[in-house]
């Protein structure tokens, strides 16, 4: 099956409930479409052994990512952002970063029933590649996280799939919106267009003492 490229690159963003299926799709989609996938979950396990969710932690790894992003669009790069883009604010700011660099931003947004959700979430596999890093929350910290969150607006732009479907059913209503932005194209999966992947801009090895916040990370 030909391999599906960007003709201007793009952000996607990702909303949805934790368990809906955000990281299975960012993953396969990374597969077929020429993208960087960028996993925050797996860019917390890289940093920290035993991760603790604080502020302090989160911002390490919103200032990593966003960095990367950045990186990534600059160079003309699109971008699968793989973290729950929960809150308004926090869309509007990827998207200005994005059409800064003359990227088109897109949130895709994973719409499932909140007790199936949390029950995938509860039933992680950490056999599984897209289950290794994620995070397991008990009811009141799932609930409390699903009470913050705010749905995208009508000034946003979106595509809605269903966190029960098939990747291919949902792949189809991403694709399509994407196309319609005029950002995608057609190419022969063996192109020699390099992939842009995130091996290089993580230390294998490199753990940091959490009892020691004096972290700091800047553009």
């Amino acid at each position: 099956m030909a391999k599906i490229f960007p003709t201007k690159p793009f952000l996607l963003l990702f909303y949805g409930y934790p368990g809906a299926g955000k990281t299975y799709f960012a993953r396969q989609f990374c597969d077929n479409v020429q993208a960087a996938h960028l996993q925050a979950d797996r860019i917390r396990g890289e940093l920290f052994e035993q991760p603790r969710y604080d502020q302090q932690e989160n911002d390490v790894v919103k200032q990593l990512m966003n960095y990367m992003a950045e990186e990534f669009l600059s160079a003309g790069l699109s971008v699968a952002y793989d973290a729950n883009a929960a809150r308004a604010k926090q869309r509007r700011a990827l998207s200005d970063m994005a059409f800064k660099h003359g990227a088109q931003p897109l949130v895709v947004w994973f719409q499932m029933d909140q007790e199936t959700a949390f029950s995938r979430s509860v039933k992680r596999d950490r056999r599984r590649a897209d289950d290794k890093y994620a995070a397991q929350w008990d009811r009141t910290t799932y609930d409390s996280i699903i009470a913050q969150m705010q749905n995208p607006g009508h000034n946003e732009d979106y595509a809605v799939v269903s966190g029960k479907h098939l990747f291919n059913m949902q792949l189809s209503a991403v694709v399509s919106k994407l196309r319609g932005k005029g950002v995608l194209g057609q190419s022969d999966a063996n192109s020699r267009v390099i992939k842009p992947g995130m091996v290089n801009l993580i230390p294998k090895h490199t753990r940091y003492d959490m009892g020691r916040r004096n972290i700091s990370i800047r553009q």
